[in-house]
């Protein structure tokens, strides 16, 4: 009776630890995901945001990227659309078009046939940062490359 007893309010005692954790982990999702709608939300509706949309054509497959690009924050959130997926060797790679050139914004392997998007701090445009221009995208080697070297996908000033 006395080990029934004390079974009893152990288990008890880990329920009611077990359910504090996963109240506690819960509210911070919960909290995490209001702070990326609200930041989404900013984004996408921002009055100094500018949306750019670029048909593209890849692997013989017309696509688009989107660009949401925010001149307060210095952000873009840059969606891709219908890009044939990389071979295996290779990666999108999209680049800032600056004053001083080329620069690189981020290496995008497509493995799958889905769409991707993802979000970039451009360069500011202050003293010693290059001021952004425009975009430009290109197949390049799987780890990226310092400068463009592969097929254009699309160059584009803003």
């Amino acid at each position: 009776m006395i080990t029934l007893v004390v079974a009893g309010g152990g288990g008890a005692w880990w329920a009611y630890r077990t359910i504090g954790t996963l109240t506690t982990e819960r509210d911070g999702l919960v909290a995490r995901v209001h702070a990326l709608e609200d930041t989404v939300s900013t984004f996408i509706h921002g009055p100094a945001t500018r949306l750019i949309q670029i048909p593209v054509s890849t692997g013989g497959r017309v696509g688009s990227v989107t660009i949401f690009a925010d001149s307060v924050r210095h952000r873009w959130l840059v969606r891709c659309d219908g890009l044939a997926p990389n071979a295996g060797d290779q990666a999108y790679q999209l680049w800032f078009i600056t004053d001083s050139g080329m620069t690189t914004a981020a290496v995008m392997p497509m493995d799958e046939d889905k769409p991707m998007v993802m979000a970039l701090e451009m360069p500011r445009g202050g003293e010693g940062d290059p001021r952004v221009l425009g975009a430009a995208m290109s197949i390049e080697p799987r780890a990226g490359s310092a400068s463009p070297s592969g097929p254009m996908v699309f160059r584009r000033l803003l």
